[in-house]
């Protein structure tokens, strides 16, 4: 199927913009059947905002917890809260643990 570039208007700004045959074969490939509604930038936009209201945490700083290595001791940070009666380590005697099984 040969295909041509389209321009379409964003429903969300009203600007024109081009949906290339490129973009169409990707589409038919992935098994889209809609042309895309809304401009690159608008589609930006809306990732944006669903992933920062409750959707993935990524490039959020994590929370960490303190807690006392099970190993050697020392203190450290663990992105967990640590359970009692669980086993917590550092990440240089995890490493060896881990080696170890």
């Amino acid at each position: 199927m040969s295909f041509q570039d389209k321009t379409i208007q964003c429903s969300d700004c009203g600007t024109e913009f081009s949906f290339t045959a490129g973009e169409q074969e990707f589409f038919q490939s992935k098994g889209y059947t809609n042309e895309p509604k809304r401009c690159p930038s608008c589609r930006q936009t809306r990732k944006t905002e669903r992933n920062g209201s409750g959707g993935s945490s990524y490039g959020l700083p994590r929370q960490m917890f303190s807690a006392i290595c099970a190993e050697c001791g020392k203190e450290t940070q663990v992105p967990f809260e640590p359970t009692n009666g669980r086993p917590v380590y550092c990440s240089d005697c995890y490493n060896k643990v881990r080696q170890s099984r």
